[in-house]
Order: C-alpha cells, then sequence, then structure tokens
C-alpha cells in the first residue's frame, strides 16, 4: 500500500512538474518577453492576463496548489535520494544530482519572486500596471539581477531536465535511442527559455520602464 501511494504521488509529482507548472513557466517567460518590444507592448500583455474573468481562482487552482505540492513533495525526494555521482559520475547521475540542487533554488526563487510581485498587489502595496517600473528596479540593482539569473537558469534547467524525466517516467521515450534524442530536444528547449528569459531581464532595464505608466488597464 505505501509502495503503491508513494507511486502516485511521484507521478502526480511529475505530471504537475509539466502540466500546469512547466506550462505557466513558458507562458510567465513569454510575457516577460514583449519587454523587449517596449513598455506597451509589455502592457498590452500584462492587461491580457489581468483580465481573465476568475484570475485568482485560477491562479491558486492552476499555479500556486500545483507549485506547492510539487516543491514541497519534491523536497521530500531531494532529501531522500542518494547521489552517487562521486562512485560512477556518468551524465545521468550529475543531471539528477542537478535536478535536485536546482529543485531547492526553484523552489526558494520563486517564493521570493512571488512576494515581490503578486503578493504585493495582493497587499495593495503594488499595481499590475507597474509590474514593468517594479522590475526594472529589481533588475537596476546587480546583486538583485545576478541572483534573478541564477533562479531563472536553475527553473529552466529544472523544467527541461525533469520533461526528460517525464517522457521516460510514463512511457513516452523507451529505449535508448528514444532517450537520447529527448536529451537534445530538453537541451534545446532549456537554451531557446534561458535566451528568452535573460532578454526579457535586458528588456526590463530599459530606461522606458523607469517611469511609472499612467495607462490604466481595462476593468476586469
Amino acid at each position: 500500500m505505501a509502495e503503491s501511494k508513494s507511486f502516485v504521488s511521484r507521478r502526480l509529482h511529475s505530471l504537475l512538474g509539466v502540466i500546469p507548472v512547466g506550462a505557466f513557466l513558458v507562458v510567465h517567460l513569454i510575457t516577460n518577453y514583449y519587454s523587449t518590444m517596449g513598455e506597451e507592448a509589455f502592457l498590452k500583455q500584462v492587461e491580457l492576463l489581468e483580465s481573465l474573468p476568475f484570475l485568482l481562482a485560477i491562479e491558486f487552482v492552476f499555479i500556486y496548489i500545483p507549485i506547492l505540492f510539487h516543491g514541497i513533495y519534491g523536497l521530500y525526494i531531494a532529501f531522500q535520494a542518494k547521489n552517487n555521482v562521486s562512485q560512477y559520475g556518468t551524465f545521468r547521475n550529475v543531471m539528477f544530482m542537478l535536478q535536485r540542487i536546482t529543485g531547492v533554488i526553484t523552489l526558494i526563487f520563486i517564493i521570493w519572486h512571488v512576494w515581490q510581485t503578486r503578493m504585493q498587489v495582493f497587499f495593495g502595496n503594488l499595481e499590475p500596471i507597474h509590474f514593468g517600473t517594479r522590475m526594472h528596479e529589481i533588475f537596476s540593482n546587480p546583486v538583485w539581477m545576478v541572483l534573478y539569473v541564477i533562479g531563472l537558469i536553475a527553473s529552466v534547467f529544472h523544467f527541461s531536465n525533469g520533461l526528460w524525466s517525464f517522457l521516460v517516467s510514463w512511457g513516452i521515450t523507451v529505449g535508448p535511442r528514444a532517450q537520447r534524442v529527448a536529451t537534445y530536444v530538453c537541451g534545446v528547449i532549456f537554451v531557446l527559455m534561458t535566451y528568452v528569459g535573460i532578454r526579457a531581464i535586458f528588456g526590463f532595464l530599459d530606461p522606458e520602464f523607469a517611469s511609472v505608466s499612467l495607462t490604466l488597464l481595462s476593468t476586469r
């Protein structure tokens, strides 16, 4: 019974890491990438997302709860795991170890990022229309920027490498050749997503985001 429960929990943990958590990461990076096109383009994306009906319920059901389960159960897995890199040092063993390390970093980064953004909106200290200005302030500090880049890379690695594990554990990539191809595909996904994320960071550094916009969001 205990083994069966653990099997289900691990499958659910793996699934949530891709859908919806991984899917949200992709959408979030693409939304932020609009910062490279100027403040107006970015604000249109913010307006689109903020105008979704039942936004708070959607965030809790499809983002926060899945992230909490995936993160907390992931910590349990990370601290239970027995890394054997020093003994065998194979590529997959290294990736296994990095998956656990980046999982811890990613969870801390997400909590920190949510506190600086969505929680400030919840407490009434920040308007969604000022997200661009807020991120400009954060990235203008070199220390914060470096920490964000580390968090970004850890998050993207955790997702892309976790996607490889998901394909294997769910029986989608069976056999050495399929898994080798998946390694290359996930590697490309990692590079592309990292590029999009870092370009977005530099997009927020544009002086255009330094001033508080007077544009108003549409009524929800």
